[in-house]
């Protein structure tokens, strides 16, 4: 069975190709599974995949005021 993603692009990215950085959610069933990031950019390129509390502390870390 071929697993289908949808890409989500950061709201960073632009036209430019500057901060291109894309995300995807993979559900097992109900649950929300690790998330995979690429580079828009090059959408061919080999995928991070990062657990969902991972991304959550990354998130948390980086926004500005934490």
């Amino acid at each position: 069975m071929s697993e289908q993603l949808t890409w989500v692009k950061s709201s960073y990215s632009d036209s430019e190709g500057g901060n291109c950085l894309e995300v995807a959610l993979h559900r097992h069933g109900p649950t929300p599974g690790p998330l995979r990031v690429r580079d828009s950019k090059l959408p061919a390129s080999p995928e991070l995949t990062v657990s969902a509390p991972a991304w959550l502390a990354f998130i948390s870390a980086v926004q500005p005021g934490a």
